[in-house]
């Protein structure tokens, strides 16, 4: 996800959505009795034919079963499919060799685990697909950077663990003061995969209303407060937060539980740790105290915001980590040149854990 990329029209999965999840509730019973009836059929042919009809077929009707039914309809659909090859089995189908039926019986199992796995989340079918696509748009919509005045970028470079569709990690921008003054937060939210990403989606709504709307001071408070009001059960996160004026150069960064920025000088190339006085995480106490760290960015200088997916690593600490970070910067940036996802790659971070990297560039 980049926070300068492009953000797909929402109102085509917006109106599908709709009609499928209103086609797919009035439906179930049909769909239901129409894949029991194909299971049926293909258990005749199995037995009748079985050069033309494999036992593979029942795990064709078990997938595409996995995409429109739910629960209920998804485990009579399992049970017939289940029974009709053990009964197979049973007859002395040539076909059915106990290697298949276990395997036809893993699936029905797997399938069913993944669609209640889906409804727990309230997904239900092809509707809860295309609602997760939504979801992710709206993450990524969140992100986008306002347009800037000339002479300055923001890039960004968001990945999630093991390639899932929703990260843990997420940023929300926006200016303020006739578009003057750039603020942005980077968050870094509890867990990983779709249950991570929910709560990205819901904070990054809330944060991207507090964040223009408060003095800068009395943002990470305030999103701690908000956060605490959720009583989540792994329900902390750390964030970052950046103020630049655009005119001046002029930023603050404040940070709760978050690792330091990074400050690359362009006239002496020197890399500078923004140490900022440390807080605990968003979530974690009531009463949360932060302290800004000031500084200024010439022309050719550069600010980077990262996660801790980029500096955490098994049998190492977070000081080594941030050691290897900065070794990268020096190497691939340089003013005006380098990039968010140069940064990713030569980190060469692992692939368990989100990973977010956030370029603040003056030409």
């Amino acid at each position: 996800m980049r926070g300068s990329g492009w953000v797909p029209e929402r109102g085509l999965f917006t109106r599908a959505s709709h009609a499928l999840r209103w086609w797919s509730a009035r439906s179930q019973l049909v769909l239901g009795a129409a894949f029991v009836m194909c299971a049926l059929v293909l258990a005749f042919g199995i037995d009748r034919e079985p050069e033309w009809v494999p036992p593979a077929a029942f795990l064709l009707v078990v997938v595409v079963a996995v995409f429109v039914l739910r629960l209920r309809s998804l485990v009579v659909l399992g049970a017939v499919v289940v029974g009709c090859s053990w009964f197979l089995w049973w007859r002395g189908a040539p076909t059915l060799i106990p290697g298949v039926l276990l395997v036809v019986t893993v699936a029905v199992a797997a399938s069913i685990a993944f669609v209640r796995e889906r409804e727990r989340l309230g997904l239900q079918g092809a509707p809860g697909d295309l609602m997760l696509v939504d979801l992710r748009d709206r993450l990524a919509a969140h992100g986008r950077v306002p347009r800037l005045p000339p002479g300055w970028r923001v890039d960004v470079e968001i990945r999630a663990a093991h390639a899932d569709g929703f990260s843990g990690d997420f940023m929300v921008a926006g200016t303020r003061a006739g578009g003057s003054t750039l603020e942005m937060v980077l968050v870094d939210v509890s867990g990983k995969g779709l249950e991570a990403g929910v709560r990205s989606l819901q904070l990054s709504g809330a944060f991207g209303g507090l964040l223009t709307a408060l003095p800068r001071t009395g943002f990470l408070t305030a999103a701690n407060t908000y956060l605490l009001a959720q009583a989540w059960e792994e329900g902390f996160a750390t964030a970052i937060h950046l103020v630049v004026d655009l005119s001046s150069g002029d930023f603050w960064v404040s940070s709760a539980g978050h690792p330091p920025a990074v400050h690359l000088h362009a006239g002496s190339g020197r890399l500078d740790l923004l140490d900022s006085i440390g807080s605990p995480a968003l979530g974690v106490v009531d009463d949360l105290h932060v302290t800004s760290r000031a500084g200024r960015l010439e022309r050719g200088d550069a600010l980077m915001l990262y996660t801790d997916g980029l500096i955490e690593a098994r049998g190492g600490d977070l000081d080594q980590g941030i050691d290897r970070l900065m070794g990268v910067a020096d190497r691939v940036l340089s003013p005006g040149h380098g990039s968010a996802a140069a940064v990713l790659a030569g980190v060469r971070a692992g692939d368990d854990d989100d990973r977010a990297v956030v370029l603040v560039r003056r030409d």
